[in-house]
């Protein structure tokens, strides 16, 4: 056995695998997150977890969770990290910790603090001092927490993660960076194994190369891939050339496909997001997942084992069942090298392209057969023929010999998962017929049925054949081939929802406090406000005024413009064209503005998707003239000479498809002005007066200009037919003089867990665009909680319980949304009554609660 490349208190890596304390492992692990859970709920969620047959939880600890504003720490109640990990040992798993300081997640700017974006010298993620200053105070917190609880001493922490997938991220410095944090982690005694994780397969991208920072990586396959295998194998053969194991730290939830990639080498196998949860508050993100943008929702569920609410689904059968498979095969498996191209499967449905094999440490085979379709099939082994149930990836051993499980015997080919071995009793699981040959016997088993398990005896062998349900509940087979099972889960008992047909409304709303006048509306974060929301009041001059423009508008904005409500603008930033041709004269001018969250990730295409942006009104202004400058452009690039041709722009021939070509032209204007790039379909470069060229994307094809005259120079890829591009110029005056209140999440929970005695009203309740509504809801005693359904049209909702904000929904026309069920919010159990804020949006239809509907959590 080679020298371990790192070791770390009792955990050793080297290409080998994972040992803890000397003992080779195969680590599946399941990511469950402290802060999108109840605290009273840690416990029995640990154990599920644990029950399921995973030894290890990953769990990201969010910056912006602990450091609730600048030098503001908090670790008490949901957020004592400290509690869930002690727990996590007392359940008996092994902890992955990822302090980030970025962590993606869906979750509110990828845990990065909203007031970082207001120092504009700060970048984020670079080996840059503000940034790495504020950091060290987020690490001074956190990492001597995490230095009390390593293992084995003191806690379950086996490893640290640094940053989160930073070969997304166009990091200059990725040595210095990394270097850094490495070196605050080991300042403040981590010694377990430091990684760091590849999201796109660029292992130096994630690392920097630096020593002693471990890279993992993450995959995020198509399921039906055949070509899984053959991608798996290049990194663990990567890092088996630096004496690494492949530590999957990242990847889907489908237990088919974690078959595949412990097969293809990986010791750690980290699905996300097994154990589900919830963005509670104003903590989800909004991200770039869509075309591009979408707002991550309430529920936090990409369909993992566990529900958000706690329900086991299918997937947790097939997590026992495979967790028994390892258990089983123990030093064998967690010491097995590749075998590939030793495996030899023909089969008669779609497979891996490339199937993959381990040769197990003190002898035999490990064979993964993907069967990828949806009708049984047929494969041969190994010159065998066998069967292979639809949708499945038996792991079928070949070769094996059987002493260490008290046989003298080989086992030459089982076509089935072996779940359990000892005293000359071989136990399978199976939902199709079952071949097994022991030495030269062949022999083949019926597929067992639940609760009736298939036994054979053969060459002094028990052999025996469960049903996967069944398996996955198999403590025991005794030596006659007698099997004990754990008890049956209890059935879960489905109640039908009921209806809330009555509320208690609120006479007051929430107060707001003043945040003084501005020239132009500052952001949210400028005056304090990390969470919640803001409004913004002025009044502007319409003579002669039939649209107005705004720039930079994000997260939500609801605009009121001489009483008239317009459609909730959720454009990420996007410039937006407002039709006001109707009204006239001075008219007042009301914006209210909500923070759904900061962008997780890095995503260049729209002005608040960029990580660290900021929120806010933008700017609005007014349009005070219209022109076409799509003329009168001069051609370079390609064969243009001099003088330059004249042509429209995007008007230029040319063979030379694809290949940039340049327009340029002055424009002029008095005043500020926008320039719009109609009809773009592809990113063009534009480039101002000869300045830095930025890039200027379909989703906001606007540059806007100061006034005066500027050379504009657009390049982008050629397209004989010219692509239909044209330019028009707005002259613009920017709307003053805006009066701004702030209500931030702490003023909006202290009024919703106010006692104010409400009138009771029934539903429906119709609401006048733009006008909000506080209600009390009864809920009734409950022991599993309640999904509250909203059935209505043009509502946005925040509720309350318990003290706590847990969640936001839209009901109606809204953006796109990701995550969970984004149509209810939870109300957790124990958690007592449910505060509504209503706020009715223009839209189709009227404004309208019709129907609160209380669910069943376990349902």
């Amino acid at each position: 056995m080679s020298q371990p490349t790192v070791v770390s208190g009792g955990v050793e890596l080297d290409a080998r695998g994972i040992r803890t304390q000397g003992v080779p492992r195969v680590v599946l692990c399941a990511s469950l997150f402290y802060f999108r859970l109840p605290r009273e709920q840690w416990r029995a969620r640990l154990e599920q977890v644990r029950a399921s047959g995973y030894t290890c939880v990953d769990v990201y600890l969010p910056w912006n969770f602990h450091e609730t504003a600048p030098g503001r720490w908090d670790f008490e109640g949901r957020r004592d990290v400290a509690a869930f990990l002690d727990l996590a040992q007392e359940a008996g798993l092994y902890v992955i910790a990822r302090p980030g300081p970025y962590i993606c997640s869906e979750w509110d700017g990828g845990a990065l603090p909203a007031w970082l974006g207001l120092d504009p010298d700060l970048r984020v993620r670079q080996h840059e001092p503000r940034f790495l200053a504020q950091v060290t105070a987020w690490f001074d917190q956190v990492l001597p927490l995490l230095a009390r609880r390593q293992y084995p001493a003191d806690g379950p922490v086996i490893m640290v993660q640094l940053e989160n997938e930073l070969d997304f991220f166009d990091c200059a410095d990725r040595t210095g960076y990394l270097t850094h944090l490495r070196d605050q982690a080991i300042r403040h005694g981590i010694t377990v194994p430091l990684i760091a994780c590849a999201g796109q397969g660029d292992l130096e991208g994630a690392t920097g190369n630096v020593p002693d920072v471990v890279p993992a990586c993450n995959f995020y396959p198509d399921d039906d891939s055949p070509h899984i295998e053959p991608e798996v194998r290049h990194y663990a053969e990567l890092l088996a050339e630096r004496d690494l194991p492949l530590l999957i730290t990242e990847t889907n939830r489908r237990h088919r496909t974690l078959r595949r990639l412990l097969a293809s080498g990986a010791s750690l196998i980290a699905p996300y997001l097994q154990s589900s949860g919830w963005n509670f508050g104003y903590t989800p993100s909004t991200g770039n997942w869509g075309t591009p943008g979408n707002f991550m929702s309430h529920g936090y569920d990409f369909g993992g084992y566990v529900s958000s609410t706690g329900t086991e689904r299918p997937e947790y059968v097939q997590a026992q069942v495979l967790a028994r498979v390892i258990d089983t095969l123990g030093p064998h498996l967690a010491l097995a090298t590749s075998a590939v191209p030793g495996a030899e499967v023909e089969a008669d449905f779609p497979t891996s392209s490339s199937p993959s094999a381990l040769d197990l440490d003190g002898g035999g085979r490990l064979i993964a057969v993907p069967h990828l379709g949806s009708t049984p099939g047929k494969a041969v082994v190994n010159g065998v023929p066998v069967a292979v149930a639809p949708d499945s990836c038996p792991l079928m051993l070949v070769d094996v010999p059987l002493g260490p499980w008290g046989l003298d015997a080989t086992l030459t080919l089982a076509s089935a998962d072996l779940v359990g071995a000892s005293d000359g009793v071989l136990t399978f699981s199976s939902e199709v017929p079952v071949t097994v040959v022991l030495g030269a016997t062949r022999v083949e088993i019926p597929a067992p049925a639940v609760g009736a398990p298939e036994r054979t005896a053969v060459g002094g062998a028990t052999l025996v054949a469960l049903a996967p349900t069944d398996a996955a509940r198999l403590r025991a087979t005794d030596s006659d081939g007698t099997v004990r099972l754990a008890d049956a889960p209890p059935l879960r008992s489905t109640t039908p929802p009921t209806a809330v047909r009555a509320v208690r409304r609120r006479p007051a709303l929430a107060p707001e406090e003043s945040a003084g006048s501005h020239e132009v509306p500052p952001t949210l974060e400028s005056l304090g406000v990390y969470r919640g929301r803001g409004t913004c009041r002025t009044t502007v001059d319409l003579t002669g005024v039939d649209e107005l423009l705004l720039v930079g508008a994000a997260d939500i904005v609801d605009l009121s413009i001489a009483g008239r409500v317009h459609p909730t603008i959720a454009g990420f930033g996007a410039a937006r064209r407002i039709d006001v041709h109707e009204a006239t004269g001075r008219a007042a001018v009301e914006a209210v503005v909500e923070i759904w969250g900061h962008a997780n990730f890095d995503d260049a295409r729209l002005p608040a998707l960029r990580l660290g942006a900021l929120r806010g009104l933008g700017t609005l202004w007014t349009v005070r003239d219209v022109a076409d400058v799509s003329a009168l452009w001069s051609v370079s690039d390609h064969w243009a000479g001099r003088p330059a041709p004249l042509r429209e722009l995007g008007g230029w021939s040319s063979t030379r498809v694809a290949l940039p070509v340049t327009y340029t032209r002055d424009i002029s204007s008095a005043t500020a002005s926008a320039l719009h790039l109609r009809g773009m379909v592809e990113p063009v470069r534009v480039s101002v007066d000869n300045g830095e060229p930025r890039t200027v994307h379909a989703e906001d094809p606007w540059v806007v200009l100061s006034a005066g005259t500027h050379q504009i120079s657009v390049t982008m890829p050629h397209h004989p037919s010219g692509g239909g591009l044209r330019a028009e110029l707005l002259s613009l005056e920017a709307v003053t003089d805006w009066s701004c209140a702030v209500q931030d999440d702490d003023l909006l929970t202290a009024f919703a867990n106010e006692a104010i005695p409400g009138q009771g009203v029934p539903l429906p309740l119709v609401l006048e665009p733009g006008e909000e509504a506080w209600l009390d809801v009864d809920l009734p005693p409950s022991d599993d909680g309640f999904l509250v359904r909203l059935e209505g049209s043009q509502i946005r909702a925040t509720g309350w319980s318990a003290g706590e904000c847990v969640g936001r929904v839209w009901v109606g026309a809204r953006p796109a949304f990701s995550g969970g069920d984004s149509n209810v919010l939870w109300v957790p159990p124990g958690w007592s009554g449910l505060t509504l804020l209503l706020r009715g949006t223009a839209g189709p239809g009227d404004a309208e609660l019709r129907t609160l509907w209380l669910e069943s959590a376990d349902s």
